[in-house]
């Protein structure tokens, strides 16, 4: 009787060591799998992170690109400007007084002999110009330029009677810049 005794004790406490090994083993495989769904997790918010950023570096790329190209366009016509003379009566040099320029409601008139932007002689014939822009690598904008006569002593002011200095605003649009380019540049009757 002593050696059931013996055996009954020896095979419960072997069962209880079994039960506990496999309560053990189940719940170190149940932590693993805990684990491993916190580490895909994680993994996924940093991927999601990661496309994000570089989605963001690709989208200011392109407005960059954009920007630059719209500043290219107006430099390219402020450029253009500055090929003219100040104004139609200096169109053969000559020193003429401030009253006698052309004046401000009469800019951008076409004057006689000027058919297109081609013939264009002076600064004042681009106030009211406009044109569309579409190149392979640049669709869809639109430059325009205004000209008004501005005070000496500040150049931030506009003048409505002739003055010596003519200020040339160029704005570039295109529905892929979040905001318009402006661009600014002054010129004087003794500049050129």
């Amino acid at each position: 009787m002593r050696d059931n005794f013996f055996l009954e004790k020896w095979y419960g406490f072997f069962i209880n060591k079994q039960e506990l090994f496999y309560n053990q083993l189940f719940n170190f495989m149940a932590y693993n799998q805990y684990l491993s769904i916190a580490a895909m997790v994680l993994l996924a918010l940093v991927s999601l992170r990661f496309n994000g950023t570089l989605l963001q570096s690709r989208s200011n790329e392109i407005e960059n690109k954009v920007y630059l190209t719209a500043f290219s366009l107006a430099d390219d016509l402020i450029e253009e400007i500055k090929q003219k003379a100040f104004d139609e009566q200096t169109v053969e040099w000559r020193a003429i007084p401030a009253d006698q320029l052309t004046p401000y409601n009469l800019f951008g008139q076409v004057d006689p002999g000027e058919f297109s932007v081609m013939d264009y002689d002076d600064i004042d014939d681009y106030n009211g110009y406009s044109k569309p822009v579409s190149l392979p690598h640049a669709e869809n904008y639109t430059v325009s330029s205004t000209i008004q006569y501005v005070l000496e002593s500040d150049q931030n002011s506009v003048s409505l009677s002739q003055t010596y200095y003519k200020r040339v605003t160029v704005n570039v649009t295109s529905p892929y810049l979040s905001h318009a380019l402006n661009l600014q540049f002054v010129f004087t009757l003794h500049s050129k």
